[in-house]
């Protein structure tokens, strides 16, 4: 190597021993301006967080200040309301100047089951608690006290021992479901409040009781109205059942088809139904006395309402006494004169034997029950055309069967639903076989039935089933749901002997009702005689020991 080349070479080398020492000298500057860069971001941060902090805190507090004098207005307006209407039960005083019960009852002339409970109840108190007055809150327009009365005598046979008060309320179409296409559990019951609340001031009782399902105003009597509350439950407004209809996503008549095919909307609908269920358990906890009409209705109850210690079966009231007094005996008489005319038309007897001992003469399959869309009038109608597919034509076949459907019609939406049924008739070509009995008087429902051969009822999870237990006293064979109430309660083997039969679909009643017709007379009387002796538990006197035996507690409280 020339020395020329040394000489670059130390050049090189002590220019990049100066660059090295240049930046080992810059080095901890810019380490300084990176911690400062890091300490001046972490600085404005934390004044950011205390500025949002305090910006909060300025909300917050007035916030509460504001929450606070408003729930001190809003409990002294509420006791103010209280004491206002308290001295307003001071003021009227009772009709004699005794204690008062009032019943909330909006439809008290509808004709069902559930005014059946009403009078049957007003009776029983009034037979037992002569110093007491009486008022019922109707929604009723277009009749008199008088009338109602006279239609609850003519439909149920019941009189009261003396007059009663009624309260003619305006607003019954605040509980319609036809004013609420959506929402409409809510739209009812939050209705309910308001109608509750016409009630409440246009009289105030020592007493009050909800006789038709309205839990939502239980509350707005105690701690308004400052009155004792007591409840007669005929079917939870919300049930486990329906939340399992719309998780499953099957269509009926509260879960629209739309819905149901829509998973997005059926967990939507879960959510409303689960806070709804809520809502109606914090309502009717608020009951001082909780009476339910079935063993189906106390389960739901009691998982909703949560107050064991103050519930109790109450099973409805059924004039089974109306109907103690019809023989049954003319199957036995028809069996008679078939084994008397046997021998003579024997050639006859087995080239028709295929359509069964007892189709010889006409049969009615009558139902009995208010035209409302849980009912399922089209299950009815549907079925029957199929059993009437299956029979011949002749006088053993189609032409000695009819259905008769009898039923009150609250309102118009009840009534554009008997037409749509007719129109369904129409339809299926069954009209002409085919009756329509609406709002017909004791005596004729009382004829009907003794002359039914079956009796007809489709409605899933009846709370508990009047008409069924009608139907069994009768002497009709009786055909129900699987489900609810008559699976439960009523339609249950008595002393090891069947007292009807149970389906749940179109085919299972065709089948039914085709083999209850098969049955011979002595056959159909075994089950008929089973089922008459075991509706007496359901008797209107049962029904009053046991009404009388759960409001006692608070009757006796008025008294005082």
């Amino acid at each position: 190597m020339s020395r020329v080349d040394d000489v670059a070479v130390n050049k090189a080398r002590s220019q990049s021993q100066r660059g090295s020492s240049v930046s080992r000298q810059k080095l901890p500057g810019l380490c300084c301006v990176v911690k400062m860069a890091e300490h001046h971001h972490h600085h404005h941060f934390s004044l950011c967080f205390c500025d949002l902090m305090r910006l909060l805190w300025s909300l917050v507090v007035p916030c509460v200040y504001l929450s606070v004098v408003l729930t001190l207005v809003l409990l002294l307006l509420l006791l103010g309301v209280r004491l206002w209407l308290n001295g307003r039960r001071k003021a009227r005083g009772a009709p004699d100047g005794g204690p008062a019960v009032a019943f909330f009852h909006p439809y008290c002339n509808a004709g069902g089951g559930g005014e059946r409970v009403l009078w049957c109840s007003l009776r029983a108190l009034m037979n037992r608690y002569p110093s007491v007055s009486f008022v019922v809150y109707t929604g009723d327009q277009g009749v008199t006290g008088e009338q109602i009365l006279e239609g609850a005598r003519q439909r149920f046979n019941i009189t009261l021992p003396r007059p009663i008060t009624f309260v003619f309320l305006r607003h019954r179409s605040l509980v319609e479901a036809s004013s609420y296409p959506h929402f409409t559990l809510l739209g009812q019951s939050g209705g309910s409040m308001f109608l509750g609340w016409e009630a409440l001031t246009a009289f105030v009782p020592d007493l009050y009781v909800d006789s038709m399902g309205y839990a939502f105003t239980l509350p707005i009597f105690r701690y308004l109205g400052g009155c004792k509350v007591a409840s007669y439950v005929h079917y939870p407004t919300v049930s486990t059942d329906m939340l399992s209809v719309i998780r499953e996503r099957n269509p009926r008549f509260n879960n629209a088809d739309f819905i149901s095919r829509n998973p997005v909307l059926s967990a939507v609908k879960v959510v409303y139904y689960f806070c709804f269920a809520l809502l109606y358990g914090l309502a009717g906890s608020c009951s001082d006395v909780i009476m339910v009409n079935s063993t189906w209705t106390l389960g739901h109850i009691l998982s909703l309402w949560r107050a064991p210690s103050r519930t109790s079966i109450v099973y409805p009231p059924c004039d089974v006494r109306a109907f103690l007094g019809v023989p049954l005996e003319e199957d036995e008489e028809e069996d008679k004169e078939e084994v008397e005319e046997g021998w003579e038309e024997l050639g006859r007897e087995l080239s028709s034997e295929e359509e069964g001992v007892g189709d010889r003469k006409c049969h009615s399959i009558v139902s009995v029950g208010q035209f409302r869309p849980e009912k399922d009038h089209r299950l009815q109608i549907r079925a029957f055309h199929k059993l009437l597919d299956r029979k011949k034509e002749g006088p053993g076949g189609r032409e000695s069967l009819r259905l008769v459907l009898i039923g009150g019609c609250r309102n118009q939406e009840d009534e554009e639903r008997v037409l749509m049924l007719r129109g369904l008739c129409q339809e299926l070509d069954v009209a002409d076989r085919v009756d329509f009995k609406l709002n017909v008087s004791f005596e004729e429902l009382k004829r009907e039935l003794v002359d039914a051969t079956i009796g007809l009822h489709t409605m899933w999870n009846e709370h508990f089933g009047i008409g069924v237990v009608e139907c069994m006293a009768a002497g009709t064979i009786v055909l129900a749901h699987k489900s609810g109430g008559p699976k439960l309660d009523i339609v249950v083997a008595y002393e090891g002997g069947q007292t009807g039969f149970l389906a749940d679909s179109e085919d299972g009643y065709a089948a039914a009702m085709e083999a209850i017709l098969a049955l011979s007379p002595s056959a159909r009387l075994e089950i008929r005689h089973n089922a008459r002796r075991s509706v007496e538990r359901f008797s209107d006197q049962e029904f009053e020991a046991c009404f009388i035996a759960a409001m006692e507690s608070l009757m006796c409280q008025l008294e005082r």
